[in-house]
């Protein structure tokens, strides 16, 4: 624990397996293949990877829903096996699906989750959470009568009738339109500088970007690659430089070759490398030893999801590699 208390890290998973037993000639299916990860305490974090990358797993463990099959976890310090009932209190969690009774109010499930964890009527947070979530006119109006988006948030609202420290959003845009897409974000940052920690899974890898400071990928079980936002951008190959040129050229220029531009019309260069190999400077010097003169330069950067295919299609080329 830190001086005030709280705990460095939101969670930390170490060693962290699932295998499922195979059933009618099945094999067995080993979802997690001794997953470690540390969430820092007041981040946002996202955990991103493909469809049976194991994000589920990894979440259903934390949250008490799934029995892990090695390793250990802790949420907020708390040991999962060791005190499980505290360590589910610390977290809140909104699952891909939608699972609300279709006939109780707004209100009323809210109210319910709140009892279930608990609560004392007097210090239940049900009229607030309402307000937040722009629901507080829906409050007696059945889940059925919900939109897709209102009942979105309504899950959200039992995520976090506890107050817990940490909370999960397991795809939480899934289906939403774009404008809500945007209130739910400015809310999920609200709760972060209130000092929620979150974890986020998105398929929107627009989501990610916007909002994390860290992410995680997953695929085939296992971490193949975790950083700070930024810093993934610089791992990957997918920087572009481009240069126009005076007087056109039919040819590359010997002096260029070092760089190995396109020549993608008589008077315009492009260049592509990594952020921690390029060296534009280079690159530019070169061009004016080769006799030309730079009339216009443009830059474009890597979107998170050529990252994202990258990484995941590296970490795939390399467990091929390694079973060759």
């Amino acid at each position: 624990m830190t001086e005030h208390g709280q705990p460095a890290a939101a969670i930390v998973v170490e060693g962290l397996q699932k295998v499922y037993p195979g059933t009618g000639g099945r094999a067995a299916k080993h979802a997690l293949k001794g997953v470690n990860l540390t969430i820092p305490r007041g981040s946002i974090f996202g955990l991103l990877g493909p469809n049976g990358a194991g994000k589920s797993t990894l979440i259903n463990i934390l949250a008490g829903l799934v029995t892990k099959s090695a390793g250990t976890a802790r949420v907020w310090d708390i040991d999962i096996d060791e005190a499980p009932r505290a360590a589910r209190a610390a977290i809140g969690v909104v699952p891909q699906e939608l699972t609300l009774d279709p006939y109780f109010p707004a209100q009323a499930a809210l109210e319910l989750q709140a009892g279930l964890f608990g609560i004392p009527k007097a210090a239940r947070r049900t009229d607030e959470l309402l307000e937040v979530l722009g629901l507080a006119d829906k409050a007696t109006a059945p889940a059925r009568s919900l939109s897709g988006g209102m009942r979105r948030r309504l899950m959200v609202g039992k995520a976090l009738v506890h107050s817990p420290p940490v909370l999960v959003l397991d795809e939480p845009t899934a289906g939403v339109d774009v404008a809500l897409r945007q209130q739910l974000w400015d809310y999920v940052r609200l709760l972060n500088r209130q000092g929620t920690t979150v974890l986020l899974t998105t398929h929107y890898l627009q989501e990610a970007e916007a909002l994390c400071d860290q992410i995680a990928v997953l695929a085939d079980g296992q971490v193949v690659a975790h950083d700070t936002t930024d810093a993934l951008f610089r791992r990957v190959e997918d920087q572009e430089l481009v240069v126009d040129v005076s007087p056109p050229v039919s040819a590359l220029p010997d002096a260029l070759g070092a760089f190995s531009p396109v020549l993608a019309s008589p008077t315009r260069l492009v260049f592509r490398y990594g952020q921690a190999s390029g060296n534009v400077d280079g690159m530019l010097a070169a061009i004016r030893a080769a006799g030309l003169r730079i009339t216009g330069v443009t830059t474009k950067q890597p979107d998170l999801e050529n990252v994202f295919l990258q990484l995941v299609q590296g970490s795939a080329s390399d467990r091929e590699g390694a079973t060759n």
